[in-house]
């Protein structure tokens, strides 16, 4: 498989399919690897692979999808961070195969795909996503959703990792040192591109936090932008797997002052 550093960078939100369905090969390879999917958080999260015809599913962002992946885990503290992560590495492996995925938590008809994936009480499903191989030409649509978004624009580093306190970014040559594993994080996919993720490196470890937005707020699909930290989380730990490094998250508050609008949520150590 293509290494999971180059898998981040190549990736592309799909939302234009060629219409003709995953093929038997793909579709089993994928399933077998989503089911053994796991996650630092120990949280369990099942995967449904619906058909569209079949249940009647579409979403107004998509054209030409044929089949979607549901993700879903119970209700209860760290699994909206779990779900993401584990999303992640579907959707990853899944480019790795040349199957075009996004993640679509809010143009659906949430009642059709929550009964389709038979969810039940005290489970959730915060996302889906199409699976399907991508048309040669992005729709109209889908082009200017990018451009709506900026889907091609990240962030800066000294935005987004920070020495000791939440206002100070990294030296240059402690990002010289992380430079690989910040450009994976930079380019996690996030709700409209928002990057809700902050990371405050203190005595060797890395604690990861939610700086949430003001336009969002929990419902009972979850909170989207712990998700979003779940999918940072996913590239960092990748990257420092790739180095050959064994890190653990751990969620153990380090007591740093915050912002009131960031919520601490994991840390990773090496």
């Amino acid at each position: 498989m293509t290494a999971w550093s180059e898998l981040i960078k190549s990736r592309k939100s799909v939302r234009s399919f060629d219409g003709s369905g995953l093929s038997t090969e793909d579709r089993e390879t994928l399933e077998q690897y989503a089911a053994g999917i796991t996650n630092p958080f120990h949280i369990p999260v099942r995967f449904v692979f619906l058909d569209a015809d079949e249940y009647g599913l579409s979403s107004p962002v998509l054209t030409g999808e044929k089949l979607y992946v549901a993700g879903k885990t119970e209700k209860r503290p760290g699994a909206e961070a779990a779900f993401g992560y584990s999303f992640e590495k579907l959707v990853l492996y899944a480019w790795s195969l040349g199957i075009g995925t996004t993640w679509i938590g809010g143009t659906i008809r949430r009642e059709l795909f929550e009964r389709a994936a038979a969810l039940v009480e005290n489970e959730m499903m915060p996302c889906v996503s199409p699976l399907g191989y991508p048309a040669k030409q992005r729709s109209v649509r889908e082009t200017l959703m990018r451009k709506g978004v900026h889907a091609d624009s990240r962030m800066p580093a000294d935005r987004l990792f920070f020495d000791g306190v939440p206002d100070v970014p990294l030296s240059e040559q402690e990002k010289a040192e992380i430079s690989d594993l910040i450009e994976m994080v930079r380019w996690a996919p996030s709700a409209v591109n928002k990057q809700p993720w902050r990371i405050i490196r203190k005595d060797g470890r890395y604690h990861f936090y939610e700086k949430r937005d003001k336009g969002y707020v929990s419902d009972a699909a979850g909170d989207l932008q712990k998700i979003d930290v779940g999918i940072a989380l996913c590239h960092f730990m990748t990257g420092l797997e790739e180095r050959g490094e064994r890190p653990e998250a751990v969620s153990r508050d380090p007591g740093i002052a915050v912002p009131e609008d960031m919520e601490y949520i994991v840390t990773v150590a090496m």
